[in-house]
C-alpha cells in the first residue's frame, strides 16, 4: 500500500508539473508575440500605416504589435536598449551608428523602411537663387542629421566642404560659404517651428509634416543617389534580438504592397519606400 501510495503521489506531482509546464510555458510563449515598436512623433497618417502592419502581423504571423510614440529622437533608442521597448522605427542608418558610437549601444537595424529625401524649407523666399547675402538657416544640431543638413547645402550649392571632409561633415568643415550665411544650430524638433525666424530651415519629414511644410514651401530637395544608403530609416532591434521569429514578422508586415501603396498615397514623393530600393 505504501508503494501503491508513493507512485500515485509522484503521479500527482508529474501532473502538476507538466500542467505547469504547460500553463507557464504558453503564457511566456504568448507574451513574445506582442511586440511594442517606439516610434517619435506619430501623426494620423503614421497610424494608419501601422494600423496595416498591425493588421497584417495579427493575421498573418500571429503577432500582436502595440506603438508606443516618443516626442523626440533622445527617447527610443535609450528605451530599446534599456528593454522598456522591443524595437524602434523613427532614425536613419546614420542616425543609428552616431548613436550607438556616443552611447556604447548595440542596437542594430533589421529591415529598411523607407527613405525621406530631406528639404530646405523657406517661408519667404520661392527658389534657393532668392536667399540673400548674410542669411539665416537652421540645422538639426545631432551629429548625424547635422552632417545631412549641410550635405543638402553643399549639394545646393550654397557651401563647399574642406578637402578631406568625411560623411560626417560639421560646420567646422565648411571651406566656402559665399553667401555668408549664418547656420543656425537647433534641435530636430524645433527647425520648423523657426521657419518664421530664419530666411530657410533643413526639417526631417519626421517635423515637416506635421508642420504641413510641402512643395510651395520647398526651395531645395536632397537628391537621392549613392550617397543616400545611410539615411535610408530601418527598423531598429537589439542586438541579442535581432533574429527573433516575432521581430522578423514585424519587418515583413510592413516590407508589403499594402504599406508600399498606402505610403505612396499618404507622402506622394516625400517618401520612397526602400526595402527594394536601388540607388544608383
Amino acid at each position: 500500500m505504501r508503494r501503491k501510495g508513493l507512485l500515485g503521489f509522484i503521479a500527482v506531482i508529474i501532473v502538476i508539473a507538466v500542467a505547469a509546464f504547460f500553463t507557464f510555458g504558453h503564457k511566456k510563449t504568448e507574451a513574445k508575440k506582442t511586440v511594442t515598436v517606439g516610434v517619435v512623433g506619430q501623426t494620423n497618417q503614421d497610424e494608419k500605416i501601422w494600423n496595416q502592419v498591425k493588421k497584417t502581423a495579427k493575421e498573418k504571423y500571429g503577432v500582436t504589435v502595440k506603438v508606443k510614440s516618443f516626442t523626440d529622437y533622445n527617447q527610443p533608442n535609450k528605451a530599446l536598449q534599456e528593454g522598456e521597448i522591443d524595437l524602434n522605427s523613427f532614425q536613419h542608418k546614420a542616425f543609428l551608428n552616431a548613436w550607438n558610437k556616443a552611447n556604447k549601444g548595440t542596437l542594430v537595424p533589421i529591415g529598411n523602411t523607407v527613405i525621406a529625401p530631406i528639404r530646405l524649407y523657406s517661408y519667404k523666399y520661392k527658389n534657393i537663387n532668392e536667399l540673400p547675402k548674410n542669411a539665416t538657416i537652421a540645422v538639426p544640431n545631432d551629429a548625424s542629421n547635422e552632417s545631412r543638413a549641410l550635405y543638402v547645402l553643399k549639394n545646393a550649392g550654397l557651401i563647399s566642404f574642406k578637402k578631406g571632409t568625411g560623411k560626417l561633415a560639421t560646420i567646422a568643415d565648411i571651406e566656402k560659404n559665399p553667401k555668408n550665411l549664418t547656420i543656425k544650430e537647433l534641435g530636430a524638433e524645433q527647425t520648423a517651428r523657426s521657419l518664421n525666424d530664419v530666411d530657410a530651415a533643413v526639417v526631417n519629414n519626421t517635423y515637416a509634416i506635421p508642420a504641413k511644410l510641402g512643395d510651395k514651401q520647398t526651395i531645395y530637395t536632397e537628391p537621392l543617389n549613392k550617397d543616400s544608403e545611410q539615411w535610408i530609416n530601418v527598423i531598429v532591434a537589439n542586438k541579442k534580438d535581432k533574429d527573433n521569429e516575432a521581430y522578423k514578422a514585424v519587418v515583413k508586415s510592413y516590407q508589403t504592397d499594402a504599406v508600399k501603396k498606402l505610403i505612396h498615397k499618404t507622402y506622394g514623393n516625400s517618401e520612397v519606400t526602400a526595402w527594394n530600393l536601388k540607388l544608383k
